[in-house]
């Protein structure tokens, strides 16, 4: 909304790629007192923008101008930083047979894409404060009053792509993913549920004043 003008259109390209039969990561075999890992994002991730633009708009901010919490960058050069890519991260890691399911975090945020990859009876639990929220994430917050539930539900907050593997795999994936260049840490679990996602935070994560908690979506 906003975006396009009449008679504009847009020109999207993509790629497929291929598994083999049996090899397909399905989320069947997650269960309670899985472990998820988080891994960092680069920023926005594409996601979220009728909200920043939004955001923009009402507080004036112009995109030239130094971001207030990045010392030399401007906003946009904050808000057009690439999305990261982890296939090369990643990969290595599905070939191990460490993973039981990834979730790209997406359009809908953590709320609802960490869900899509549970099977029933299975509910993510995230601790927000296993994490620091970023500052352009802080910044939106502060600048139009955002609940951690619509952060939750908008953006990464710094969470590009969620793991869920085995308690036992979890210190080998975490020192996988290092190797390979990402930043990770395990941000969550799995528990008995409804399927569904929390993120819960005590006094004082993402700038709250009271323990929170954004609900299953």
């Amino acid at each position: 909304p906003g975006m396009y003008a009449p008679g504009d259109y847009d020109l999207a390209g993509f790629a497929l790629g291929a598994v083999e039969r049996g090899q397909q990561l399905t989320g069947a075999g997650v269960v309670p007192g899985d472990v998820l890992i988080g891994v960092a994002s680069s920023g926005a991730h594409s996601n979220g923008y009728s909200l920043i633009r939004r955001i923009l708009a009402d507080t004036g901010a112009r995109l030239d101008a130094p971001a207030p919490f990045a010392g030399g960058a401007t906003l946009a050069d904050v808000l057009l930083e690439p999305t990261r890519i982890y296939v090369a991260a990643v990969l290595p890691l599905a070939r191990s047979g460490w993973l039981k399911a990834l979730a790209h975090i997406t359009g809908g945020g953590l709320l609802e894409n960490v869900p899509r990859v549970l099977p029933e009876g299975c509910q993510a639990r995230i601790d927000a404060g296993t994490w620091g929220l970023p500052p352009l994430f802080e910044w939106l917050r502060a600048s139009a009053t955002l609940s951690p539930t619509e952060l939750a539900r908008t953006f990464n907050c710094g969470i590009g792509l969620v793991a869920v593997v085995a308690q036992a795999a979890r210190d080998d994936v975490l020192d996988a993913l290092a190797a390979a260049g990402e930043t990770a840490w395990a941000i969550g679990r799995i528990g008995a549920g409804a399927r569904g996602c929390s993120v819960r935070g005590n006094a004082g994560v993402w700038s709250q004043p009271f323990e929170w908690e954004a609900p299953v979506g």
